[in-house]
């Protein structure tokens, strides 16, 4: 642009430096932005929902490396907006999950950490006070720009998604779902009418969800039609929940006999209880979300989970200082022991502490069970015969948050 300040030869340089020096952020930086972007308030709609908080991670990181790349080319000059397939998809999923510019909030927080972080490199590069003067300058002028006209470009795509949703059926039925997911006195013949999906019986809610991607919604709605075939459903309602995530009820008493996804590896599955009438549609598909989210944290979760399947673990992985120590105190050097000791005495427990049983399980030598269950006792703080409920739970939060190997 013609009023877009010049930047001296030497100050270009400097921020060229600096600039390759942020191409290569450490993990530090990189989760400090992430901790700050969705940790306000207004943001906790974002932060809650495991695919729009990846998608705001995924574009703010982005963003800092678009613009540290565009400063090592362009030293100085006014950086361009970073409109990729990956931002859109954000902007898509927010509109579809009924939320405001508000929730843009993340990449001005995120600005704030990436601001403090840069003052740290420019006061490294030089201690000249005029050098350093107009590389502060420069800096901020180009950060908030380049901010400004990124949120200004996801709000206007926000718009145009807004406007494309309020023309099609899916918004009616995105619609008529979120006013029966809040309680709204909207009557049930009408909400059946526009979802074309009936609401007195049973009903068994999941979440499906992916990474983004070319073949993602052809994945998630495979996906959807294997859970309604296993169960014989002969319909089900689908809500198109973002780019990748999809919200699904089916008529049925019974959660679907579906435990892994071979042909689907990319894909998860979050499933609630089944429940009845209006009442169990709102329940089930909430379990559902609560589901996902404990999934999400951890990536030793299975890829299909039903709510009765977390609710122990939600339970026991609530205060993250006290499940450390409760794994200390039960299972203390057990934690980095193999797994096949671990894998042993859980099975062990599971098959009511019958060494017979738990030989058959695993395709193992009984006695090669009983050396297992002997090390396992020499390892954890008390034996397990005399702690069994305990070192059980303990086995189970390893089992979804396994520990780091031993060193």
């Amino acid at each position: 642009m013609s009023d877009w300040p010049a930047t001296s030869e030497r100050v270009r340089e400097l921020l060229r430096r600096g600039a390759e020096i942020v191409l290569a952020p450490p993990d530090e930086w990189i989760q400090e932005m992430h901790a700050a972007a969705l940790g306000g308030v207004r943001m906790s709609p974002v932060a809650d929902d495991p695919v729009l908080a990846e998608g705001t991670r995924r574009t703010n990181l982005a963003n800092m490396l678009h613009w540290a790349a565009s400063n090592v080319r362009d030293p100085g000059d006014r950086v361009p907006v970073n409109i990729t397939g990956h931002v859109l998809d954000t902007a898509r999923d927010l509109v579809r999950r009924g939320l405001g510019e508000s929730s843009l909030d993340a990449y001005r927080t995120a600005q704030s950490v990436a601001w403090r972080r840069w003052m740290e490199i420019c006061f490294e590069l030089t201690d000249d006070p005029a050098e350093l003067r107009e590389l502060l300058d420069i800096s901020s002028l180009s950060i908030s720009t380049f901010i400004d006209d990124t949120v200004a470009a996801m709000s206007e795509r926000m718009e145009a998604e807004r406007a494309d949703l309020t023309r099609g059926t899916h918004a009616e039925r995105r619609q008529t779902v979120a006013l029966l997911l809040e309680g709204a006195p909207i009557p049930p013949d009408r909400a059946e009418a526009r979802l074309g999906y009936r609401l007195s019986g049973p009903h068994v809610a999941a979440a499906i969800w992916s990474e983004p991607g070319a073949s993602a919604v052809q994945e998630l709605e495979a996906v959807a039609d294997a859970m309604a075939k296993a169960t014989t459903a002969g319909d089900r309602l689908t809500v198109i929940a973002s780019a990748a995530t999809l919200w699904v009820w089916l008529p049925v008493p019974r959660v679907p006999p579906i435990r892994d996804l071979p042909d689907h590896p990319t894909v998860r599955v979050a499933i609630g209880r089944p429940g009845r009438d209006l009442d169990g549609f709102r329940r089930s598909h909430f379990q559902a979300l609560s589901t996902q989210r404990l999934m999400a944290q951890y990536a030793s979760a299975p890829h299909v989970a039903r709510h009765e399947d977390v609710r122990l673990i939600s339970l026991l992985t609530s205060d993250a200082t006290a499940t450390d120590e409760f794994l200390s105190d039960t299972l203390g050097a057990l934690t980095t022991a193999d797994p096949d000791t671990i894998v042993t005495l859980r099975t062990w427990i599971a098959e009511q502490c019958n060494t017979s049983r738990t030989a058959e399980r695993l395709y193992t030598h009984r006695n090669t069970v009983i050396r297992r269950l002997a090390r396992a006792d020499t390892l954890m703080p008390r034996p397990v015969a005399e702690n069994i409920v305990d070192v059980a739970a303990g086995l189970e939060i390893l089992r979804w948050r396994p520990s780091p190997p031993a060193t």
